[in-house]
């Protein structure tokens, strides 16, 4: 099986799972919980032990994964809920899982779209040892403790997860992905855009034999849209307009989304 498709099934899983765990502690703690999906292979540093669970899929995709949290972080969670709800460090363990549980539940639901009826189950699992296993970790946004969250994929969840997205063309080349998070960190960065009235190519005699007062004729018709280029690349089309004095452009038609071109 193609290792790209591996890779974009297994992070399309992990991100239905990162929306359906934030919405989930949201509900519990009252407070956001963005998570995002990692890029690249360079994990986190972790600290602390680690707590796993194991999600069990049945239904039209069979297989399972691990998922892997770390003690402090587990406790900061909770630590954000009501103190009536968590009584004691006796139950912690049990209040986690439940809301892991309930995550996985909306989690089976939210892929029912795409891959038909499944349920996700969830039991809490230790002793185990993840060599070999194709991992995507996430990170949540505001986490103070700065741990990763991780996902193994089993071979056979892996392989049903590729299997239907082959079947549904989903073997197309990955698109690379802007998150909104990491986008916000060069919302101030200046760029340079020019407008493109027309261009021409003149043979050197032409060039030399240019003076005050010669017409260069464009390859642009009047009535023609005016381009809005960034570095080169063209963002926009539009007509030529003043204000206050200058010369301006009225945006009429955006050929694609201005942030593909951020991809290239």
């Amino acid at each position: 099986m193609d290792s790209r498709v591996k890779t974009r099934v297994a992070r399309e899983f992990a991100k239905a799972f990162a929306g359906s765990l934030s919405a989930s502690m949201a509900l519990a703690t009252g407070e956001s919980w963005p998570l995002e999906v990692l890029k690249g292979s360079d994990l986190p540093a972790s600290k602390g032990a680690p707590i796993h669970y194991r999600l069990k899929v049945d239904g039209t995709l069979t297989g399972e994964c691990f998922v892997e949290f770390f003690e402090p972080q587990v406790t900061a969670l909770l630590a954000k809920m009501p103190k009536s709800e968590v009584a004691g460090p006796d139950q912690q363990g049990e209040v986690f899982t439940k809301i892991l549980a309930s995550a996985m539940s909306d989690l089976g639901e939210s892929l029912c779209s795409s891959h038909g009826e499944l349920t996700v189950k969830v039991d809490r699992v230790a002793g185990l040892a993840f060599g070999g296993m194709f991992v995507v970790a996430l990170s949540a946004i505001d986490d103070p403790t700065g741990m990763p969250i991780l996902l193994y994929f089993g071979v056979q969840l892996l392989d049903a997860l590729s299997a239907a997205a082959q079947v549904a063309g989903g073997d197309e080349q990955d698109e690379p992905q802007i998150y909104p998070y990491n986008l916000k960190l060069v919302m101030d960065v200046e760029l340079n855009v020019s407008v493109l009235f027309g261009q021409r190519q003149l043979p050197l005699r032409d060039v030399l034999a240019l003076s005050s007062g010669s017409v260069v004729e464009l390859d642009r018709m009047v009535d023609e849209p005016v381009e809005l280029l960034l570095d080169g690349k063209l963002i926009a089309r539009g007509e030529a307009v003043i204000v206050d004095g200058n010369y301006g452009l009225r945006i009429t038609e955006i050929p694609q989304p201005v942030v593909s071109h951020f991809l290239n």
